[in-house]
């Protein structure tokens, strides 16, 4: 699935939370999008500014680069607020609140890398789980009460069948990063709980692949990537030689790993309450495939 297309549903999503409902031709409403200048968090962006919407950015750049940013406003052809902000200072972040007031978060900040995770559990926890503690109590605070959650589908684990969808159970994770989304899509529900004016939506995402139709934005992360596709663009544009492929033992056909062709099971609600739905595909294209597919594109 398209970054933009997720983008769109991040919007879509938004548009039905019940104290909202901006489609219709309701208000427009300012949105504070955490983690705006990444990947997913950008395009999103892009959608918010095309509905109308007023966009207030708080990102700590640490995987990320203002040039996309710039990129964003220059095909909105409007600007956004930005603040250089990690989610783990509280101050600074009931700061921006305080200036803005915002009607909506829509928070992706947080790391994403799961081998990191394995080798620096303890960092994961403080930037993913101490982030959304302290986003969220600061949305109480100031009397924001709606927020879309980017939640990821490793809180399913390893699922015993394919496709996957929302009735899967949850919680069988396998690395810090899968525990620290689980850990968080709790965390909202409990407080959903105790806090009914409080509307939450949880996306879950298979590995968002694309970029938006002018090739201005798209996946550019710093250093070495820990996706595949960024890897294989870097090769296609001549900043690396090759594609290591490491495995050769796979039960695939030519014995590689597979990876989604065209990875959706994107989990959005348009309407309230816990109704998730989406599934996964359940098919993919081995890593040589993927190679060889992408890099003969025209």
């Amino acid at each position: 699935m398209s970054t933009s297309l997720l983008g769109q549903l991040a919007v879509l999503a938004l548009a039905g939370l019940p104290a909202l409902r901006l489609t219709g031709g309701a208000r427009k409403h300012t949105v504070l999008v955490a983690g705006g200048v990444g990947y997913i968090g950008s395009h999103t962006v892009l959608e918010l500014l095309a509905a109308g919407h007023e966009v207030v950015v708080v990102d700590n750049l640490c995987n990320s680069n203002l040039e996309c940013l710039r990129r964003v406003q220059e095909l909105a052809g409007r600007e956004v607020a930005f603040h250089e902000v990690d989610l783990r200072d509280k101050a600074a972040l009931g700061a921006v609140f305080a200036q803005h007031k915002p009607d909506s978060v829509i928070h992706f900040a947080g790391l994403k890398a799961v081998g990191e995770s394995v080798a620096k559990p303890l960092l994961y926890y403080q930037v993913n789980v101490e982030g959304t503690l302290n986003l969220v109590e600061t949305m109480l605070d100031a009397g924001c009460r709606n927020i879309v959650f980017s939640s990821s589908a490793t809180v399913y684990g390893e699922p015993a069948s394919v496709p996957v969808d929302e009735s899967f159970p949850v919680g069988a994770c396998t690395n810090p990063y899968g525990f620290s989304k689980f850990f968080n899509e709790q965390i909202l529900r409990d407080v959903a709980k105790s806090h009914p004016e409080l509307n939450v939506c949880l996306l879950r995402y298979f590995n968002p692949v694309g970029a938006h139709p002018s090739g201005r934005i798209g996946e550019d992360p710093r250093g070495i990537p820990n996706n595949l596709m960024p890897f294989l663009q870097q090769v296609a544009v001549g900043k690396r030689d090759r594609l290591s492929v490491f495995g050769d033992d796979y039960p695939t056909h030519d014995g590689t790993g597979a990876r989604c062709s065209s990875p959706g099971g994107t989990f959005f609600a348009v309407h309230w309450g816990w109704s998730l739905p989406g599934s996964g595909l359940g098919w993919g294209l081995c890593l040589i495939q993927r190679g060889k597919t992408t890099l003969s594109s025209p």
